[in-house]
């Protein structure tokens, strides 16, 4: 039997293929223990025992950014933090650490070291984090989302897709059926051309308000909209003939099926599982931070199978001038679809299993 550590949280983007493997494992080996650790503010608190799965948690310690009373305790409270780690992985007798970035991988990597357990690395973005950074200097391997993430070492293995989201791709004979039933669950037509429009789980405000402005525009065009607005945006569910507004969607297998086009920012997790199924999109990377989602995006735009637009650019002008012309063009939208589904990688769950077991 194997103890398996899993570390990361905060955001989706780590908290999913965190539970892709953890899924993973238990169906190839269900003798196996799978532990997860995170922090109790991250979406992990909710996602992970709702999957079954144990959570232990590190206290959440932001890198100190600047010089300030905080980045004085922080050195301490690092220490404290990797020490509690290891506690931990001493009392579940871990055989492996497998980290996904975020708050609680940090400290995991350095117990995990001070331990001599082997530590695996996963990266889903194509600009490292500062953790996964610290974590690849020493792991056992390395695994990408991204072919061109800078990590000395690393194997491209693609990004874990929830169980779900592999089953479209697995089932992809069938898509004009699965279309036709994810629409009717979101009372939309099943036979119009469907726009998803997604920013996130928290939400994109250039992103709704122009699909709020372009609305019109897009029903004369013959296009209906599943537009998820997020978490913080004020605009109102709302549901006509064809526009649905919904501020959360915990169907996104059911909305990527129901989708002829998507526009939706650049986050990792998001770009691969649109290209796995092969669902063309144009990406709005997200204006503020390091710019990694523009990085994440850069592959499959370069293939064809999306396209790019600056958040400042995308305008009621653009969804009339360029995206109802383009999501009206069948043809294109095929090509399109063939590119992204070429670029993309369904079975990304397996191939990093297949990397964590080799260091066993």
């Amino acid at each position: 039997m194997t103890n398996y550590l899993l570390a990361g949280g905060g955001t989706a983007g780590h908290v999913n293929p965190l539970l892709a493997l953890a899924d993973a494992i238990k169906l190839s080996s269900p003798k196996d223990q799978v532990y997860a650790l995170g922090t109790a503010e991250g979406l992990e608190k909710d996602l992970v025992p709702a999957r079954g799965y144990e959570l232990l948690t590190v206290p959440k310690l932001p890198f100190p950014r600047r010089l300030n009373g905080y980045a004085f305790r922080f050195p301490a409270k690092f220490i404290s933090a990797i020490n509690h780690a290891a506690a931990i992985m001493q009392q579940k007798e871990i055989d492996v650490v497998v980290g996904f970035g975020g708050y609680a991988s940090a400290p995991a990597y350095l117990a995990a070291k001070k331990l001599g357990i082997p530590v695996v690395v996963h990266e889903a973005n194509a600009l490292p984090g500062w953790a996964n950074k610290l974590g690849a200097k020493f792991a056992a391997a390395v695994g990408v989302a991204f072919a061109a993430t800078p990590l000395s070492g690393a194997v491209h293995v693609g990004m874990p897709l929830r169980k779900e989201i592999q089953d479209l791709t697995l089932d992809s004979s069938s898509k004009g059926a699965q279309a036709k039933t994810a629409r009717k669950h979101f009372g939309l037509d099943e036979n119009t051309v469907t726009l998803l429009v997604t920013g996130g789980s928290l939400g994109a405000k250039r992103i709704n308000e122009t699909i709020e402005s372009a609305r019109k525009v897009l029903s004369a065009a013959g296009i209906q909209v599943l537009h998820i607005v997020g978490g913080k945006s004020d605009l109102p569910e709302l549901k006509t003939k064809d526009y649905v507004r919904i501020n959360y969607c915990d169907r996104m297998d059911l909305a990527i099926s129901a989708a002829s086009f998507a526009v939706s920012r650049a986050g990792a997790s998001t770009v691969s599982e649109f290209a796995a199924v092969g669902l063309p999109a144009v990406y709005i990377p997200y204006a503020v931070g390091n710019g990694e989602q523009k990085l994440n995006v850069a592959t499959l735009v370069k293939a064809g199978g999306g396209a790019v637009v600056a958040d400042s650019e995308f305008t009621p002008e653009y969804v009339a001038e360029v995206l109802i012309p383009l999501i009206s063009n069948s043809k294109e939208l095929q090509q399109m679809s063939i590119a992204a589904k070429s670029s993309g990688i369904s079975d990304g769950t397996s191939r990093l299993l297949r990397l964590v077991q080799g260091v066993l």
